[in-house]
């Protein structure tokens, strides 16, 4: 149920327009803002690979599929890069300033103190950061 709710969060942030699909160049633009390229012509052609009912935007099925779809070295691989992209200050944890940031690049703003208790729920060795494995867990949760 977690996970739905994580996907159903991202489906909505990704459907700029709201209109409950998710068109190649809504894609393009999301995935840029995560700091990721994807050119028009990739976004196309994923929308066009997992599009079930072949309108040219993916619905919420759709985009599930999208992403849960690789291989588990490719999710592998996203975790970690999910991972740098929080961490931002190359200590290879992520401090409550660098979750602030992130969030707020993607839109969803909240204190230092919010952050904080965020990374708590997951803090299993108590430093107050979110270590790779912490995060891992945080993001299967």
């Amino acid at each position: 149920m977690a996970e739905y709710k994580q996907h159903q969060r991202l489906f909505d942030r990704f459907d700029e327009n709201r209109d409950g699909k998710i068109s190649a160049e809504e894609l393009q633009q999301c995935v840029h803002l995560i700091g990721k390229d994807m050119s028009y012509e990739e976004a196309k052609a994923a929308v066009e690979l997992n599009d079930s009912d072949n309108d040219g935007l993916l619905d919420f099925e759709d985009f599930v599929r999208l992403i849960e779809g690789g291989s588990e070295e490719e999710k592998a691989h996203e975790l970690k890069e999910a991972f740098r992209m929080y961490e931002m200050e190359g200590c290879g944890c992520i401090t409550p300033e660098s979750l602030n940031r992130m969030l707020a690049r993607l839109g969803e703003a909240r204190t230092i103190d919010e952050c904080k208790g965020m990374i708590c729920r997951y803090d299993i060795d108590g430093d107050g950061l979110l270590n790779f494995n912490e995060f891992e867990i945080m993001m299967r949760c």
